[in-house]
C-alpha cells in the first residue's frame, strides 16, 4: 500500500470549512442530511487534485479552492443518487443518506449539492469563472451518461471491455479530468497545461475506477465500508466481470449462467467470485489499471518539460497517482 500523500491532509484543511461554509446556507431540512452524508466523507482525492492544479501553475492553493469545493459536491451528490439507485444502504461503516432519512431526501438533498456546486463557482462571476462552471456542466453531463450506461449494462448480456471502459470514463473519468484541471482554469493557465492536466485526470479516472471494480469483488469490507462482493452481489457488469465474460473459457460459461439468475444460490457469491479470477478479470484489471497510471504519469512528464509548470506540484500528482493505484483490493 502506498504511503498516503501528504495533499490530501492539506486540501482537507482547505476545503473542508469552504464546503461546510456552502453548506451550512441550505434550509434545514436539506442542511442536515447533507451536513450527515459530509461526515463520512473519504480521503478527499477529487479537491486534492483542484488544489495541486492550481499550485502546479503557480498560484496559490486558495485559488483552487472554489474548483475543489464544487467538485467535492458534485461527488458527494453523485454518491448520494447512487446509493438509492443500487439500493445500498451503508457506505463507510454508517448508514446511507437515504437509509437513514428516506430515499425522498436522498433524492432531493443529492439534487440541492448539485445547484450548490454552480453557485460556489458562480458566486464572483469572470471569465475564468464562468469556464470552470461551463468545464463542470460538460463533466457532470458525462458522469450522468457513464451512470445511464452502467444502468443499461444491468439487463444487457453481450457486453464488450471498450463498452465498458466508454462508460467508466464517463462515470469517474470525466470528473477526476475536471478536478486535475479546473485549478488551472481558475488561475487563468495556457489552454496547453489545462490540457495536460485534464489529460492526466482522464488516464487517473480509468485507472481509479479499474481498482474501484476490484475492491468491489475482493475489498475487505472494514476497508471498503461495504459488504463482502458487494458488487457481485449487485450483479454488476463491473470490468473484472466484463473481460471474465469475454474470456471464452469455461469460467466464461458458468458466470454468465450463474449471472443470468434472478436470485443468488448458497455458496454461489463465492463460486463467482473464483470463476472472475479464474477468467482473468482480476489480473487483467489490475494491469488495465497500471497501464492508465503510466499514461496518467506520461502526461504529467509533458507538462514538466514546460517553464511555467512548478514541478512540486506535478510530483504530488505523481504520488496521488500512485496511492490511487496502489490501494488494497
Amino acid at each position: 500500500m502506498s504511503q498516503t500523500p501528504s495533499i490530501l491532509g492539506r486540501a482537507k484543511e482547505l476545503v473542508d470549512p469552504a464546503t461546510a461554509a456552502a453548506v451550512s446556507g441550505l434550509c434545514d431540512e436539506l442542511r442536515v442530511p447533507a451536513e450527515y452524508h459530509l461526515q463520512g466523507r473519504g480521503k478527499g482525492t477529487r479537491p486534492a487534485l483542484a488544489i495541486l492544479s492550481a499550485e502546479a501553475v503557480g498560484a496559490p492553493p486558495e485559488t483552487g479552492v472554489p474548483g475543489a469545493v464544487a467538485i467535492e459536491l458534485i461527488h458527494d451528490f453523485s454518491l448520494i443518487h447512487d446509493d438509492i439507485i443500487d439500493n445500498d444502504a451503508e457506505r463507510r461503516h454508517r448508514p446511507t443518506v437515504w437509509a437513514k432519512f428516506g430515499t425522498g431526501v436522498g433524492v432531493v438533498v443529492g439534487d440541492a449539492l448539485h445547484a450548490l456546486a454552480f453557485e460556489v463557482l458562480l458566486r464572483d462571476v469572470s471569465p475564468a469563472r464562468i469556464r470552470a462552471a461551463k468545464n463542470l456542466s460538460e463533466g457532470v453531463a458525462a458522469m450522468i451518461a457513464g451512470q445511464s450506461k452502467d444502468m443499461a449494462f444491468e439487463t444487457r448480456s453481450a457486453i464488450t471491455l471498450e463498452d465498458c471502459l466508454a462508460m467508466e470514463r464517463g462515470k469517474t473519468g470525466a470528473l477526476l479530468s475536471y478536478a486535475s484541471s479546473v485549478g488551472a482554469i481558475l488561475a487563468e493557465a495556457d489552454d496547453a497545461v489545462i490540457d495536460g492536466l485534464a489529460e492526466y485526470g482522464a488516464h487517473l479516472g480509468v485507472a481509479f475506477q479499474a481498482v474501484d471494480d476490484l475492491l468491489g469483488i475482493w475489498g475487505d469490507p472494514e476497508r471498503t465500508g461495504k459488504p463482502a462482493g458487494a458488487d457481485l452481489r449487485e450483479r454488476k457488469k463491473s470490468v473484472p466481470v466484463v473481460i471474465a465474460l469475454n474470456s471464452g473459457t469455461p469460467a466464461a460459461e458458468e458466470l454468465a449462467r450463474i449471472y443470468a439468475r434472478a436470485e443468488w444460490q448458497a455458496g454461489e457469491l463465492d463460486a463467482a467470485r473464483a470463476l472472475v479470477e479464474a477468467g482473468g478479470g482480476r489480473d487483467e484489471t489490475r494491469e488495465l489499471a497500471c497501464t492508465h497510471h503510466r499514461k496518467a504519469v506520461s502526461a504529467l512528464d509533458s507538462l514538466a518539460q514546460r517553464e511555467e509548470v512548478v514541478g512540486e506540484a506535478v510530483e504530488e500528482m505523481r504520488l496521488l497517482a500512485d496511492f490511487i493505484v496502489g490501494r488494497d483490493f
